[in-house]
């Protein structure tokens, strides 16, 4: 039947659908962000003249971007953005960054479309969705619509085999693949990951590397749901979802990553697929480390990072700042005295 791309499409028109065909969708899930918002909201009014987004409980703003505003060129957009969610009913979330509380809240699940004017929106195939991000003028007519265009790309199967060596992360593993693919090696290209590696991966560890797929220009990046999927959404939903899976795939190119052969790695300017062992750049004076972003500021990430700094303090000429992605995370990461590990050590959080 195809690859997960190309069943998740079919499962969703009722029909086979293929490689290189241009089809229009139903899609589940509409996001834009505080920055993306304002073009959108022009997109929508040119389109509806006065009318309502398609769905106000599928259409989602956060506000994560330019908060609290530090201008008043941010506060007025703001205002704007809010006087138009109250207009039309959508909630704004604001606890945190939209790809951590977006799945965080239950809004995304295996089988999904989900559009979002944020490029990493691709995120959310950790879940076995097919999502990607669009302009903000896309985004208006899909929240007027609910529908958008696709071409049914073609698909990269990057397949990770090995075990992790200590003091190697999932971080790690999306350098060496960002190295071998390029910084546009997957341009309009959904990317699958597989493996026993993949496999291994808890949900936090799928959403680095699906997020990591916009950094090869991917249009999506994507992981089967399995037993690990449904654990994670348990809880977090209550509704029905389709366990869909790739099906005798035809992959454009096949990318073997061998987890156990991997050393600590860095990128370095100017690109993310400047790649180089991390020992290459071990005389280089570091300045400020942030600890957080869409990729990597989860709750696992923190405990790696506080189970290395317990009981050490930041070098005298070196700051840190340490972000949690979400309020679930900040919280959580506070009672298990991660945030005091943190700033005993002189971070910032």
């Amino acid at each position: 039947m195809g690859t997960l791309t190309e069943v998740i499409f079919s499962h969703k028109l009722g029909r086979t659908v293929a490689q290189g065909e241009t089809v229009v969708v139903d899609v589940d899930r509409v996001m834009s962000h505080d920055t993306t918002t304002p073009l959108a909201i022009q997109a929508f009014r040119k389109l509806t003249n006065g009318g309502r987004v398609f769905d106000s409980q599928r259409s989602h703003i956060v506000f994560d971007h330019i908060v609290p505003a530090a201008t008043i060129a941010a506060a007025t957009l703001h205002r704007d953005v809010r006087a138009f969610a109250q207009e039309q009913d959508i909630g704004i979330l604001q606890e945190g960054i939209c790809h951590q509380v977006m799945p965080e809240r239950g809004y995304v699940t295996p089988g999904d479309i989900i559009v979002g004017a944020d490029s990493h929106t691709c995120t959310y195939g950790a879940l076995g969705a097919f999502a990607t991000g669009m302009g903000s003028t896309d985004i208006g007519v899909a929240y007027a619509t609910g529908r958008a265009w696709f071409l049914i790309p073609p698909t990269i199967n990057i397949h990770m085999t090995g075990r992790l060596p200590s003091g190697v992360y999932t971080k790690d593993v999306t350098f060496e693949m960002v190295r071998k693919v390029g910084v546009d090696g997957a341009n309009y290209r959904a990317i699958e990951y597989t493996g026993e590696l993949v496999e291994q991966m808890s949900v936090s560890e799928r959403f680095t590397i699906c997020n990591m797929a916009i950094e090869m220009g991917g249009k999506a990046g994507l992981v089967a749901p399995d037993a690990t999927t449904r654990a994670w959404l348990r809880g977090r939903i209550d509704r029905d979802y389709p366990m869909l899976a790739p099906c005798n795939p035809r992959y454009e190119r096949v990318v073997e990553i061998d987890a156990s052969e991997l050393s600590p790695l860095i990128a370095c300017p100017p690109d993310v697929n400047n790649v180089v062992p991390v020992e290459e750049v071990e005389q280089v004076k570091i300045d400020q480390v942030f600890l957080g972003t869409c990729t990597n500021g989860r709750l696992d990430d923190l405990a790696i990072a506080a189970n290395i700094m317990r009981g050490k303090t930041l070098h005298p000429q070196t700051r840190m700042v340490v972000v949690p992605a979400s309020r679930e995370v900040y919280l959580e990461a506070m009672r298990l005295g991660y945030l005091e590990t943190f700033i005993q050590a002189g971070a910032s959080v």
